[in-house]
């Protein structure tokens, strides 16, 4: 994590996080202007869900991890993962679960 040019990263995280900003209140004023509430009963319940299930797929995979990277740094003195790669890759599965499964029940239709 040393060789990376952090002035660009930076750049390209902020720039990430207006865009999503930006669409994201571009989707509430369209969706409040259609008349249709932007929260019901299916969509909290859905939401719910797709969080329980995020919650323990990225438990479960923090566990796993974690006890991955125990097992090689008893047997090869040598850890696999940094702790900032560790974390960064147990919030992106976390996050993308949550994402995945909230976008598949909305999807399927009956819930």
């Amino acid at each position: 994590m040393t060789n990376i040019p952090w002035s660009v990263v930076s750049g390209g995280i902020l720039a990430t996080i207006v865009l999503i900003g930006i669409f994201a209140f571009w989707r509430m004023l369209k969706d409040r202007r259609s008349g249709f509430p932007l929260k019901d009963e299916r969509t909290q319940k859905i939401t719910g869900t797709a969080a329980t299930y995020a919650f323990y797929i990225g438990s479960y995979f923090m566990i796993a991890l974690m006890l991955v990277n125990f097992l090689n740094e008893e047997f090869t003195r040598v850890p696999l993962l940094e702790t900032g790669y560790a974390l960064v890759i147990s919030i992106l599965v976390q996050s993308l679960t949550f994402i995945v499964v909230q976008a598949y029940l909305t999807r399927k239709g009956d819930f």
